[in-house]
């Protein structure tokens, strides 16, 4: 957890989205922001490693979606009438969704690491 280890300032960054998500809105502009703080060197690093911990928390977010991808799966296969129901408009708001997600989780976290570098080096927050 030192500035320049990158990998592990990601993780901490996206633990931290991950814990505040249920109940923070924009968590991971909060994660992104903790892991550029903790990363240090240039705003192009702040940037790197919260990009970094959202793909890490997009990551933890894409397995939750599988789970209920899959018990949605099992369900329109035990009743076949839900399947018209919901149909290919209901395939094109789960794609749409997955990538509005992704942008979210992404643009969020990479604008935090930016924000966690600026507060580290031009600010007295901290000192």
């Amino acid at each position: 957890m030192g500035e320049g280890d990158t990998f592990v300032n990601a993780v901490i960054g996206a633990v931290a989205t991950a814990l505040l998500s249920g109940f923070v809105p924009l968590a991971p502009l909060l994660g992104g922001g903790i892991a550029g703080y903790l990363e240090g060197g240039g705003r192009d690093d702040g940037v790197r490693v919260g990009f970094l911990s959202g793909v890490i928390g997009l990551a933890i977010s894409l397995v939750l979606f599988a789970v209920v991808f899959v018990f949605l799966t099992a369900f329109l296969a035990i009743v076949p009438d839900a399947l018209g129901v919901f149909g290919a408009m209901g395939l094109l708001v789960l794609v749409v969704g997955t990538i509005m997600t992704a942008a979210y989780f992404l643009g969020l976290s990479a604008l935090g690491g930016w924000l966690g570098n600026y507060v580290k080096h031009d600010t007295t927050i901290g000192d």
